[in-house]
């Protein structure tokens, strides 16, 4: 059995953006890139960085990319709407041991009336694919439990247009 399963690994080999779950990168563009050196304790039983920590590194790209946006004040929560992660995805292609540096790049889609669609690859400083991973993103009216559509001055972001308060 885990013959079989590292033949299947090997088969996707280069990983060509063949994401799966519904979701398609069309027109994405490249937007972000985030660096991170797991700790020792990401860490499990066998030695490579826990397969729950992708998931993490991914967040942490996604939020550092709206914080350098300028958006953070938007989503702090002072606000009754905002963004929610519907669905979030990693495909683990290769482990990651310890010591690592690692790199996130997020790519990002156009933006549809209430969500937003993401990739990731996680890489080594050897350009290495470690994982590549997705998120939609769909904007709620927390109270209500509703969607509703991106506010303008977002979608414009999201677009590629203005860069934010900030920028």
């Amino acid at each position: 059995m885990i013959e079989r399963l590292l033949v299947s690994v090997e088969v996707h080999q280069p990983y060509s953006f063949d994401y799966s779950r519904g979701m398609n990168r069309n027109n994405a563009r490249h937007v972000f890139t985030f660096d991170i050196d797991p700790p020792w304790r990401h860490m499990d039983a066998l030695g490579h960085v826990n397969n729950t920590r992708y998931f993490e590194y991914c967040e942490q790209a996604r939020i550092a990319w709206i914080e350098e946006l300028g958006l953070i004040g938007s989503l702090s929560g002072l606000s009754n709407t905002g963004p929610v992660v519907i669905n979030a995805a990693c495909t683990f292609l290769k482990p990651v041991v310890y010591p690592a540096h690692l790199r996130v790049l997020m790519f990002v889609g156009e933006p549809g009336n209430s969500s937003f669609e993401t990739w990731y690859e996680i890489r080594g400083t050897d350009e290495t694919l470690h994982c590549t991973g997705s998120a939609k993103t769909v904007w709620v009216d927390y109270r209500a439990e509703k969607s509703l559509p991106i506010p303008p001055e977002i979608r414009d972001v999201i677009s590629g247009g203005s860069r934010g308060t900030d920028g």
